[in-house]
């Protein structure tokens, strides 16, 4: 049986591999030094060598390991999309693996459907097809560092490593002072991704004070 070290120094075919036997520590180990190394050179200003780092990373056969892991063991890994593929054997998962390449790719177009909400409305769902998030689990892993490194210190929402816990603590830490604020407002502004253009402050804030208007 061919072993994970060889895999890693790219010797092998990864259909050679035993997805089971594979060291999931060690690839992670090796996956993570190298998006040490690109916050690292993020934060010193060096972003030609950030970037000759994100082509490592993202052509190295641990991160495809771990972009396969990802859409094979999260709750979509059973729905297809347009091509009605899905990886559910080993075999696959690695035939996948070796399947990842930037060069030629060409993303497939999304499966569209449709889930009921609770007022009876149906809310549009796109999927991409397992190749796709494979993809977009590599490059999120080349990404990740830099957003990480540059993103705001007290943004909590879809980061990773960043729980409720850590919202509610430092919300207890700012609002806890007494030069603290009185009062803290929550709103849900209807349609608002669907009417409000992005990046637009201005429109943002008038929406707010419309539906403040209306109570």
């Amino acid at each position: 049986m061919t072993t994970m070290n060889h895999l890693l120094d790219g010797a092998p075919s990864a259909c050679e591999i035993d997805w089971d036997l594979i060291c999931w520590d060690k690839v992670e180990k090796q996956v993570r030094r190298l998006q040490v190394r690109i916050a690292k050179a993020v934060r010193e200003g060096r972003h030609g060598k950030a970037k000759a780092l994100q082509w490592i990373l993202s052509h190295s056969s641990s991160a495809k390991l771990i972009a396969v892991r990802r859409v094979t063991q999260n709750k979509g890994s059973k729905t297809a999309g347009v091509d009605n593929v899905i990886w559910t054997t080993p075999k696959k998962k690695m035939q996948a693996v070796e399947d990842i390449k930037q060069r030629g790719y060409q993303p497939l177009p999304l499966r569209r459907i449709y889930i009921p909400k609770k007022n009876g409305k149906l809310r549009p769902l796109s999927i991409p097809t397992m190749a796709d998030r494979a993809q977009q689990a590599l490059h999120l892993l080349t990404l990740e560092p830099i957003s990480e490194t540059l993103a705001d210190k007290n943004a909590y929402g879809f980061r990773p490593k960043r729980p409720c816990a850590n919202a509610i603590e430092q919300c207890f830490k700012v609002l806890c002072i007494k030069c603290s604020a009185q009062w803290v407002l929550e709103g849900n502004i209807k349609s608002c991704f669907d009417k409000i253009r992005p990046h637009c402050p201005w429109t943002i804030s008038q929406r707010i004070k419309k539906s403040l208007k209306n109570g």
